[in-house]
């Protein structure tokens, strides 16, 4: 996978084009209608991954701390349905952690997980705070990922 970490302003239009389509396809697409520019996109980090091809296959984005959350958070994680089963979803949420403890070196890292996928970031430290809460009508839970 060839990764890309950018700002926003950074992005230009093709990896921008490319992050929105895959994020579309699978966040309204399969999950259902949302809004997803959220306002947030410009206050982040995004960690594009292409294959060899250059076809976008994973993408999440890395808010800044104080946007969301007092710490960095990972959230827009990514993988096109092709990929699935495949650990590229393992590599690239280890590439997000590894990206944000460089960028805010001893700072927690907070997400707002589904639910589902608990265990999943669990695996990485990351731990649940609070209860189950719905979000777009899915099941989110806060997790947090200490220094």
């Amino acid at each position: 996978m060839n990764w890309t970490w950018s700002r926003f302003a950074a992005l230009g239009v093709d990896n921008l084009y490319d992050a929105l389509a895959l994020r579309c396809r699978v966040f309204i697409l399969e999950q259902g209608p949302y809004l997803d520019p959220d306002g947030v996109d410009r206050d982040s980090w995004h960690l594009l991954g292409r294959d060899d091809t250059g076809t976008l296959q994973a993408y999440l984005r890395v808010v800044d701390p104080d946007v969301k959350y007092a710490e960095p958070s990972l959230g827009r994680v990514i993988t096109a349905p092709e990929t699935r089963g495949t650990g590229l979803g393992r590599v690239l949420v280890g590439e997000g952690v590894r990206r944000c403890l460089q960028a805010w070196p001893g700072q927690g890292i907070r997400i707002s997980a589904q639910a589902h996928l608990a265990r999943f970031y669990g695996s990485f430290g990351f731990v649940g705070v609070g209860e189950p809460y719905l979000e777009d009508n899915i099941p989110h839970l806060e997790m947090l990922r200490a220094p």
